[in-house]
């Protein structure tokens, strides 16, 4: 490579570091700012300071990434890297907050940055391929984050599908016991969480914003709208129902689990027809061939033989 080109690539890469170094300083000036704020209101209010020590790496690596995704707050680099969709695997997540937001749009940023010119410095190409490996740099990191969050919901989505009949259950268990629904979900959420993860975790999360003076809808809201599960938002819209209007709700739960175990019993059977398919393609490609081999090669061998003998 041309080492006008490498010297070039080389303060490029300087000025992206100065930059980000700058936009990170401004990031921090401001978190400073505001924890001063909050500081201050809390000893106007006579409140105990916090004494809870340091996020670890992790947290305080995430919070220089939202320092300076919030830099770009607004603006066009925003709407262009971060789109509807990108906003709801965001909330898939539990991460569509001011933070989560701008960490993810500054990642998206820096790999699109750093990709590239890495790229240019290890491969070294030459004429055309110069801007073939410069295209796709940028585009690895633009798409290499939202894949990873693709993938990420995509788990949890699983998991919250795998959890919904338990969740059944343990609603069955407690209205039978003599437990409101509100109690119910409280109890779920603050006691019972370990035996669904996701689902108590979005339970703590609704009871949390139910106590701070929310409707139940509007608590409820993410958990029945978030993972796309026709199956939970009919239970939530059950739930709203008995909130609202009251009534038994532990024999409409029994009838509702039925319902859900004979369609994954039907989706289990689809799937075993399916497999059973596969292996039918597998036998012949495997099996076949060594049954021929076994059953025709004796007589195989008694005909060379009688051939060599003639």
């Amino acid at each position: 490579m041309n080492p006008l080109l490498i010297i070039a690539l080389l303060l490029v890469m300087l000025a992206l570091l100065l930059a980000g170094g700058g936009l990170l300083y401004h990031g921090r000036r401001n978190q400073q700012a505001s924890s001063a704020l909050q500081s201050a209101l809390d000893a106007t209010h006579h409140t105990t300071p916090d004494n809870t020590p340091k996020g670890s790496w992790w947290q305080r690596r995430l919070a220089d990434l939202s320092a300076i995704g919030q830099q770009f707050d607004g603006s066009r680099v925003q709407k262009a890297l971060l789109a509807p969709e990108d906003k709801l695997l965001l909330e898939q997540v539990g991460w569509n907050h001011s933070t989560g937001t701008a960490a993810f749009l500054a990642l998206r940023l820096l790999l699109a940055t750093v990709l590239p010119l890495l790229g240019l410095l290890l491969l070294r190409p030459q004429g055309g391929k110069f801007f073939l490996v410069l295209m796709v740099g940028f585009a690895l990191g633009v798409l290499l984050p939202k894949l990873v969050l693709r993938s990420w919901a995509g788990r949890l989505r699983k998991k919250v599908d795998d959890e919904l009949p338990l969740l059944i259950d343990l609603l069955r268990l407690l209205q039978g016991v003599g437990f409101s629904i509100d109690q119910s979900l409280q109890m779920i959420g603050d006691k019972l969480h370990v035996a669904v993860p996701v689902l108590g975790r979005e339970l703590q999360v609704a009871n949390a914003n139910y106590s701070r003076g929310r409707s139940r809808a509007q608590s409820l809201r993410r958990l029945s709208e978030s993972f796309d599960n026709d199956d939970l938002r009919s239970l939530v819209q059950m739930v709203l129902q008995v909130h609202q209007h009251g009534g038994a709700v532990q024999e409409p739960l029994k009838q509702f689990g039925m319902r859900l175990q004979e369609q994954r019993r039907m989706k289990m059977k689809e799937k075993v027809g399916k497999l059973s398919v596969k292996m039918t393609v597998v036998m012949m490609l495997t099996l076949l061939p060594a049954l021929m081999l076994v059953l025709a090669g004796p007589a195989i061998i008694s005909l060379s033989n009688a051939l060599k003998g003639m």
